[in-house]
């Protein structure tokens, strides 16, 4: 028999009592008329957290209105006699949220987010396409789970589907094949199983 059960989340009282501006990156805050272009649109972002406050953190988004995404997979552990169902992290450490820097500080001030993943002091930008793909690929319910990071092999694009448009890496596993989807920022991957037929090869 297997449970499905969902992952306790537990914040520390450390965490929850930290004064919010501990918690900030060093961008200074400024009005609208002084921000740069790119402060005022929407692009995605990966918030790093706490140790296992992933599903905390993401409640507190969906609690604020905050736009974001956690993407899940399932897998099966045994305990004692029985088989449980968890539902964790495809990458532990992250929860990705879509909003303009101009609100970073909503983000920031969450109890468990420890900063947003920077490049040069500044809050690095992921693609549309990769969240987008990664998102399209969960909700028709394609296999995923986590992959070490890979960023060497045969490229391909898959083609139809709800994840078409996708670049990867291809790996055949017995009789399937996956696409690994690399995120350099966060230097994490993960495995889609597709099918052959829905693969072409990237020139």
């Amino acid at each position: 028999m297997v449970a499905e059960v969902k992952e306790r989340d537990e914040v520390p009282d450390s965490w929850a009592a930290m004064p919010a501006m501990q918690r900030s990156d060093s961008i200074p805050g400024t009005g609208d008329s002084e921000c740069p272009a790119e402060y005022l649109w929407p692009r995605w972002y990966a918030a790093y957290t706490a140790p296992r406050h992933e599903k905390y953190v993401s409640q507190q988004m969906d609690g604020r209105r905050i736009h974001s995404f956690l993407p899940l997979y399932r897998s099966v552990r045994r305990w004692k006699d029985r088989r449980i169902q968890l539902e964790l992290p495809l990458f532990p450490g992250y929860v990705f949220v879509h909003m303009a820097l101009r609100d970073r500080l909503q983000v920031l001030q969450l109890p468990g987010v420890v900063q947003l993943v920077s490049f040069s002091g500044k809050p690095a930008a992921l693609p549309d396409a990769e969240i987008e793909a990664l998102r399209n690929g969960l909700a028709g319910n394609f296999c995923a789970e986590p992959h070490p990071y890979l960023t060497v092999g045969r490229r391909v694009r898959v083609r139809t589907g709800s994840v078409a448009g996708l670049e990867g890496i291809l790996l055949r596993r017995k009789q399937k094949f996956r696409v690994v989807l690399s995120i350099q920022l966060i230097q994490r991957s993960v495995a889609i199983e597709v099918d052959e037929a829905d693969i072409e090869p990237v020139p």
